[in-house]
């Protein structure tokens, strides 16, 4: 509580705007770079030669490591200068060297919730959306406007393209070539990334056992079986499998899938085979 209700501790050589808002307990380390349309929440530290610029909203307890730079203008050639901005959760954790843009058209977001842990030199493009509790393993490069949902498990030295979906729980391991939406709970991996199962041991866990029982996680299984190992299309699994009076896992995957198939969208991954 004693850091909490301290007045916000600038070092010297910090060029932070006047304009800025740091709450209490904020740090703020040598050569650092604040803009005037930052917002910090409390106790946030924010390392050496990190830049933050605006409009920018960082919630309480976030580590901005050295170098980091959030909140800088897109890197879109359709960015003309608009208001558009970032807003980051709390208690997350950006390594260094870390990239997050700004939107690109008039009042649009690029957003982050809490919990989250980006690795070293990880860039997070124009309107993209994390959820919680995600890990980003480091050099993970994430096009415009992609979403990726909660707990979330990233490898490493990967590229992930524009418009994709990653769905809660989903495992997507190292050096893989993201291009189509990877639905919840599986774990996908190689180049091009292919579904290879689900992620079993995320899945246990995450206590969604607990949550909703045990024969739960049988019901996505066979859910799973049917999109990814019968003699059935995606779309006519989708269409055999609706049950309004589905709940828990099996319907969340079911509700990702039927999205992910909608006209425009890039539509989910196929399995290895």
């Amino acid at each position: 509580m004693e850091t909490a209700l301290r007045e916000p501790q600038i070092h010297p050589t910090a060029i932070v705007d006047p304009e800025a808002s740091l709450a209490p307990g904020v740090m703020v380390g040598p050569y650092a770079v604040i803009g005037s349309q930052v917002s910090i929440g409390a106790n946030c530290w924010i390392g050496p030669h990190v830049v933050l610029e605006g409009p920018l909203t960082m919630g309480q307890d976030n580590r901005v490591f050295p170098g980091a730079c959030l909140g800088l203008a897109p890197q879109d050639l359709k960015y003309q200068g608009s208001e558009t901005e970032v807003r980051i959760g709390d208690g997350n954790t950006f390594r260094e060297y870390v990239t997050v843009n700004r939107a690109t058209e008039q009042g649009q977001m690029t957003q982050l919730g809490s919990g989250n842990l980006l690795m070293a030199y990880c860039h997070i493009a124009h309107n993209c959306i994390l959820g919680n509790r995600i890990v980003m393993s480091n050099a993970v490069q994430v096009a415009g406007h992609v979403t990726i949902h909660d707990s979330a498990v990233i490898g490493g030295a990967l590229g992930i393209h524009q418009f994709v979906q990653i769905g809660s729980l989903a495992m997507v391991g190292g050096m893989s070539r993201v291009d189509r939406d990877v639905p919840p709970y599986c774990m996908v991996e190689g180049h091009p990334a292919r579904v290879r199962g689900l992620n079993k041991v995320g899945l246990r866990r995450s206590g969604l056992a607990t949550i909703h029982g045990r024969a739960s996680l049988q019901e996505l299984q066979n859910v799973w079986k049917l999109f990814y190992r019968s003699n059935l299309t995606m779309a006519q699994a989708l269409e055999q499998s609706h049950d309004p009076n589905r709940h828990g896992p099996a319907a969340d995957f079911i509700a990702f899938m039927g999205d992910s198939l909608t006209a425009g969208r890039r539509g989910p991954l196929p399995a290895t085979l």
